[in-house]
């Protein structure tokens, strides 16, 4: 049975969710469809861009992505405290940028006088706004809707272009937002199109790797850590997560299929990540997380909190997380 989206993202339970939209049928977002000959490489700006663009609007942040030939994944982090900043005239002005919106509204951005009704009107959709500009839900819908119109429109076709509502994993602690943030970012090593994560096209990543190459501190990206634990952060260092995809993606190659270097980069000891079950979910279907991700305690405190007794992969946590 399909589970109401409100019970699946609880921003209570955790602020950080690993979204994966995918192509309905034959439909390509991306890549070259070897039936027809046909190449859409030339939509995978569409969706970087349109990422982007979201991310200055919605108090929702982008921590990984990876844009494939028929699906994308991104990892976000809803940055409550941000939305709830802003006065409502900043929220007016953000979804404005999205949608016309209601003609009063517009009327209180131009700066005409408006009557206390209206005012208190203008309070009204102000609160609603906000609301939706902290919701996952929202920030997929403007992302696909947007990727849909211009996909269809260039195919000359009508009809849906993504396989029913966008799916979503609740990354539920720390070791959890590790694991499904290297996941997204060695799509490409683990599909065989790159053969490490510098040359893999149309990831964080490699754009945080050229960033860091460059110089370059600003990015759009939300920041890991430089050196000591930074507030508004993703809580790990940079240098301790390009060792550990580094490390993964040399792992699970095909050539070395089963092999763990002895040298295991020191952020899974500390978070208490087993190497062995590591490996295993970075490989081809090895994600075996369906709802939530996290230690086995995390995952039946969400159980709970969604009316559920079980949830599929604690079996998995198990094995690879140790339960702090």
């Amino acid at each position: 049975m399909t589970q109401a989206r409100s019970t699946l993202i609880d921003p209570n339970s955790t602020p950080y969710y690993h979204c994966i939209a995918r192509c309905v049928r034959r439909a390509f977002l991306c890549g070259k469809d070897h039936l027809t000959g046909k190449d859409y490489e030339h939509r995978k700006p569409w969706v970087v861009d349109r990422l982007k663009a979201l991310t200055t609007v919605f108090a929702i942040e982008v921590c990984s992505y990876t844009v494939m030939s028929n699906h994308y994944h991104v990892v976000l982090h809803i940055d409550a405290e941000h939305g709830k900043s802003w006065s409502d005239r900043d929220v007016l002005q953000r979804w404005t940028q999205l949608f016309d919106g209601p003609l009063l509204v517009q009327k209180f951005l131009a700066g005409n006088a408006l009557g206390e009704a209206e005012v208190l009107r203008i309070t009204e959709f102000a609160a609603e706004y906000r609301q939706r500009l902290m919701s996952i839900s929202w920030f997929m819908r403007c992302l696909n809707e947007n990727l849909a119109r211009k996909a269809n429109e260039e195919d000359q076709c009508k009809g849906r272009f993504w396989e029913g509502r966008f799916k979503s994993q609740a990354l539920l602690d720390e070791a959890a937002l590790l694991s499904c943030m290297a996941y997204v970012d060695l799509n490409p090593v683990r599909a065989g199109v790159a053969t490490m994560p510098e040359t893999s096209d149309f990831t964080a990543i490699k754009e945080r790797i050229e960033q860091q190459r460059a110089g370059r501190r600003k990015s759009w990206l939300k920041p890991l850590q430089t050196s000591k634990r930074q507030e508004q952060c993703i809580p790990f260092t940079l240098a301790d997560y390009f060792e550990l995809v580094d490390w993964t993606g040399r792992a699970i190659r095909e050539d070395k299929r089963g092999a763990i270097d002895s040298q295991l980069p020191p952020i899974l000891h500390r978070l208490g990540v087993n190497p062995e079950g590591w490996l295993t979910t970075m490989r081809p279907h090895g994600n075996r997380f369906v709802l939530g991700v996290g230690r086995l305690k995390s995952l039946r405190k969400f159980a709970e909190k969604m009316g559920r007794q079980w949830l599929q992969g604690m079996v998995a946590s198990r094995c690879l997380f140790a339960d702090l």
